[in-house]
């Protein structure tokens, strides 16, 4: 099945269940928000999404902990954790979404390969972490972090 006939699948059945989402975005510079909207009706679910690629973005626009960055570094499991709580509570909606990662080809470090990504899901009952290595150029990068969030959204609602 298609990327875009998955998300219309999810937006209309969170549409019944009024479940909303709202999106913090790293790594994918607003490509998981683009491909959301990209479907008729998703103002229904899709509440905000915010690119914060700099660090003083994460900071200033989200909230997440200085002190944290400093520590593990903005791609880091305590950062993801952080930009998908906190979107969903400023947003107040149920489901908050935060991605930070490399996508390359430049930042890669012998701790924190190219690819690297950590995808934040946050919701009332729990937050956790996913990571995952993905070893292709920007775009496929992208595309495969959008997968695992359809996944994780499919899911939710199964």
């Amino acid at each position: 099945m298609e990327i875009l006939d998955r998300i219309k699948i999810i937006i209309d059945r969170f549409t019944e269940k009024n479940i909303r989402i709202a999106l913090a975005e790293s790594c994918t510079g607003g490509y998981i928000s683009h491909m959301i909207t990209n479907i008729s009706g998703s103002s229904k679910v899709f509440d905000r999404g915010v690119v914060s690629y700099s660090n003083l973005a994460k900071i200033e626009i989200l909230g997440v902990n200085s002190d944290d960055i400093k520590e593990y570094g903005a791609v880091s499991k305590p950062v993801a954790e952080q930009m998908a709580e906190k979107i969903r509570l400023g947003a107040k909606v149920d489901i908050g979404i935060g991605v930070t990662g490399i996508a390359g080809p430049t930042g890669a470090t012998p701790e924190k390969p190219l690819g690297l990504v950590y995808i934040g899901f946050s919701t009332e009952n729990k937050t956790f972490v996913d990571k995952y290595i993905f070893k292709t150029e920007r775009i496929n990068f992208k595309k495969l972090v959008l997968g695992k969030i359809i996944d994780f959204l499919e899911n939710f609602i199964s």
